[in-house]
């Protein structure tokens, strides 16, 4: 059974994280849940970053909001796939500051990154990686992509 690691720089990313954590639940995907800061632990962000892969995680769905450096120090230490969420938090820049952080990475150090606060998607897309190997997940996928078809449907009937 995969794994997928949920990291945020501090707890007050929680709030934005937990649709990821939902969604990826609803799927029935196993879910570890830690704060790991870039700039106050870095011995803790090396660890989790170099031993990921080995602790059976299949996927690292990070978020941070500010400088947000967290997502790219992670996957420049790890061999997994690294989806970067940013974060609007209190001391960012409209969000942007965080956004362009985790986008703009350089070459080589891939980031999968989602719209300011788009931790959903985040753990669709995890789930989406995972449903390449796990038909289980996969069937799960799809049922919810249908599901989202359903909903649009019904909702032009009440227009």
């Amino acid at each position: 059974m995969s794994k997928i690691g949920v990291i945020m720089g501090s707890k007050s990313d929680l709030p934005v994280m937990q649709d990821a954590i939902d969604i990826l639940k609803g799927f029935d995907i196993e879910v570890e849940v830690d704060i790991v800061s870039a700039h106050r632990t870095p011995e803790k962000l090396f660890d989790y970053g170099k031993n990921a892969h080995s602790r059976g995680f299949s996927v690292i769905i990070a978020g941070a909001g500010g400088a947000a450096h967290l997502p790219g120090m992670i996957a420049s230490l790890s061999p997994l796939p690294v989806i970067g969420v940013p974060v609007k938090s209190s001391n960012s820049i409209d969000g942007w500051d965080s956004v362009l952080s985790i986008l703009q990475m350089p070459g080589g150090v891939p980031v999968a990154t989602v719209a300011l606060n788009g931790a959903k998607n985040a753990g669709i897309l995890a789930a989406q990686i995972i449903g390449a190997h796990d038909t289980c997940v996969l069937d799960k996928i799809i049922a919810y992509k249908e599901g989202l078809k359903i909903k649009v449907n019904e909702s032009a009937k009440d227009l």
